[in-house]
């Protein structure tokens, strides 16, 4: 079943990182395995001009992805707004990733500069897709100021942790039906994946999980199968938890027969 980003119509639901991998070949064939159609990247990292940075843009322009590049490394609006107009010269998108980070231990968003960046760049013109924590308050003030996608980690970045707070996901969800919910940030297996779109998230964005895992191209596509699973199964209805036991196989009106002995 297709879904949207800004209008963009996509037919599978993963969001996939560049960074990280073994090889910018390992990067290709895990990009591919994963049947993403959009690619994160950093201009801070990925940087074409630059020569290892190039190598690895080379891979990425033959997948042929949409692009979302990203503010990684940004601590301030400031920062922020000029790393994102050149991003968008350099990669040809108004599609942005906006990321402004407020602690260095945990690399948790600054909630200020986050909010101040992103009313920025909208109106410049920009289709903001801010990386933030599982704060209710947060994640309505940025949809208030116009950005039609939102993205709640599941943990802090990188740390395999998986969904910390499921409670406040849940609640995001509920309380933002219109919104597109992408859960990004701390994903660390497969399963991880699939209770997110179990609760009616549209979209898992993730990087390390795949990148460092021992056979990144096997992981990619154990995503993709997880993502699929828990999207098909929140559309069919899950069924409600129940606190006694309920035998799949009615006795009313079943005959018995008592052995004589």
């Amino acid at each position: 079943m297709t879904w949207s980003i800004y209008e963009e119509e996509l037919t599978n639901r993963l969001l996939i990182g560049s960074a990280l991998y073994p090889s910018p070949e390992v990067m290709s064939k895990a990009v591919q395995a994963s049947g993403s159609q959009v690619i994160t990247l950093s201009l801070k990292r990925q940087n074409p001009s630059e020569h290892s940075g190039a190598q690895i843009w080379q891979h990425i322009q033959k997948l042929g992805l949409k692009l979302l590049p990203n503010t990684a490394g940004c601590k301030t609006a400031d920062e922020v707004f000029t790393l994102a107009q050149m991003s968008r010269e350099i990669f040809a998108t108004d599609w942005i990733k906006l990321e402004v980070i407020g602690d260095d231990y945990n690399l948790q968003p600054d909630p200020i500069e986050l909010l101040k960046s992103a009313e920025q760049l909208i109106a410049e013109g920009f289709k903001v897709l801010p990386y933030c924590t599982d704060d209710l308050v947060i994640c309505q003030r940025l949809y208030d100021l116009g950005c039609e996608v939102i993205m709640p980690w599941a943990s802090p970045i990188g740390t395999g942790k998986g969904l910390m707070n499921p409670y406040n996901l849940e609640t995001i969800r509920m309380r933002l039906p219109d919104a597109t919910l992408i859960l990004d940030a701390g994903i660390g297996k497969p399963s991880d994946a699939c209770i997110a779109m179990e609760m009616g998230y549209d979209g898992v964005l993730l990087n390390s999980a795949v990148a460092l895992a021992d056979d990144p191209v096997l992981m990619a596509r154990a995503f993709a199968n997880a993502i699929e699973a828990g999207s098909q199964g929140y559309l069919a209805g899950i069924m409600p938890q129940r606190q006694t036991a309920h035998a799949s196989t009615p006795t009313l009106g079943t005959p018995f027969w008592h052995e004589q002995v």
